[in-house]
């Protein structure tokens, strides 16, 4: 066995003699287990509730989002649509024509998220017949169009879907010349009969009206304009090749945008927190390590006449050093794996049992989303290895400078 190691091991386990240097050490193993533990079950609920935001956003998101670099549309024409069609791994594409309208029904209204879409929407599959609550997933009823809004917008609005003699008014501002006095030129009305309510998700819920195309066009006088084409893969296909694919095909005139892209904001910012909480337990790891240079300090005091005999018997400074560095890095070691232990114990009983709830009827998920990642568990033991290392040097060096004093 290594003799630093044999040496630091019966320091800290020595059953003969119990003092006030042994409870410091055994207080720097819980200090430093309790924030090891603490730091990976706040680094998994970020995980956890970047998970969510990307099974939330897929549900409803397509998986490749083409939009204009510059500018709120673009033309499009099939020519065009046929190009990007042709790309390899591309199934379906769907144009769209989204924005914002003033939306009123049977004296109540609301400004929602109008998104007119082409006939092949249903065919992507982001509604599942499991999502409509009421009515039929369709945008057509024979040649009449018909309209699917959000459970939200239905309990806003108080839209019945067997009343067809309400219809549900959109109105849409129009960018009217300056001087112009005739109010019907200011904006462009058009009426629509709701034909099936979606519930997927409380933010798509409260705010989206999904129209046919042709419907979208008229409101809002986009002709052969588009806001966005959003594209279908087939199966068993590499995202990142396709969309690199079609990204060379569209040049810098466009945005080819995969789902975390789509909201790049919202995961920039739990990005964002998930590294001041790595800075913060860090900073939290530092702090912990303090009672383990105390204890060394005091050990290396506590051990002179252990330090003199070895000396004697032709122990370098080296070895005294790798002692004291070796009984660091063991205290730092036991608390390190005994918190990521109970870190990574409690993150599993969140994930099975949902122990701690959201706290919340309309959250998506009843307890707090939780998930546990390698890298975390890596960090958190890199961390700690390189600060010990770092409190550990003085007093390692002390006890070196003893024996070399005694040697004088």
């Amino acid at each position: 066995m290594n003799l630093s190691l044999f040496i630091a091991r019966r320091y800290l386990f020595s059953r003969r003699k119990k003092n006030f240097i042994n409870v410091i050490s055994i207080i720097s193993v819980v200090a430093v287990a309790l924030i090891s533990a603490a730091i990976i079950i706040v680094l998994s609920i970020f995980n956890g509730l970047g998970e969510i935001l990307r099974s939330v956003n897929n549900s409803f998101d397509p998986e490749i989002k083409i939009e204009a670099a510059k500018g709120k549309s673009f033309a499009v024409s099939n020519d065009f649509l046929q190009r990007i069609k042709a790309v390899k791994g591309v199934e379906l594409v769907t144009e769209v024509i989204e924005d914002f309208a003033y939306a009123r029904y049977n004296g109540a209204d609301q400004v929602v998220m109008v998104k007119g879409v082409s006939d092949n929407f249903i065919d992507q599959n982001r509604i599942p017949e499991s999502a409509i609550v009421e009515g039929e997933l369709a945008l057509k009823r024979g040649n009449v169009p018909r309209a699917l809004v959000g459970y939200g917008v239905k309990s806003a609005l108080s839209i019945g879907l067997d009343q067809d003699f309400y219809p549900l008014q959109l109105f849409y501002v129009r960018n009217a010349r300056g001087g112009s006095i005739d109010p019907s030129k200011l904006y462009t009305q058009k009426n629509i009969f709701p034909g099936g309510v979606f519930m997927i998700v409380q933010n798509f819920d409260e705010s989206y009206v999904i129209v046919p195309l042709a419907f979208a066009q008229e409101l809002f006088s986009y002709k052969e304009r588009r806001t966005s084409l959003e594209v279908k893969l087939q199966s068993q296909i590499n995202r990142a090749d396709v969309q690199q694919a079609l990204q060379n095909l569209l040049g810098e005139s466009f945005k080819v945008l995969n789902s975390e892209e789509q909201h790049q904001d919202v995961f920039r910012v739990v990005k964002l927190e998930k590294m001041f909480a790595s800075v913060a337990a860090a900073l939290l790891l530092l702090i912990g390590s303090i009672n383990i240079y105390f204890s060394l300090m005091m050990l290396a005091l506590d051990k002179k006449r252990d330090i003199t005999v070895l000396s004697a018997v032709g122990a370098d400074s080296a070895l005294l050093r790798r002692i004291f560095l070796t009984e660091g890095m063991l205290i730092a070691a036991i608390g390190t794996l005994a918190g990521l232990a109970g870190g990574a114990l409690i993150v599993t009983l969140q994930q099975q049992f949902g122990m701690v709830s959201m706290g919340m009827q309309s959250a998506i998920v009843d307890g707090y989303p939780v998930e546990m990642k390698f890298t975390d568990f890596a960090y958190v033991f890199m961390v700690m290895t390189a600060v010990t290392f770092l409190v550990s040097s003085r007093p390692a060096a002390i006890a070196a400078r003893f024996a070399s004093v005694q040697n004088l």
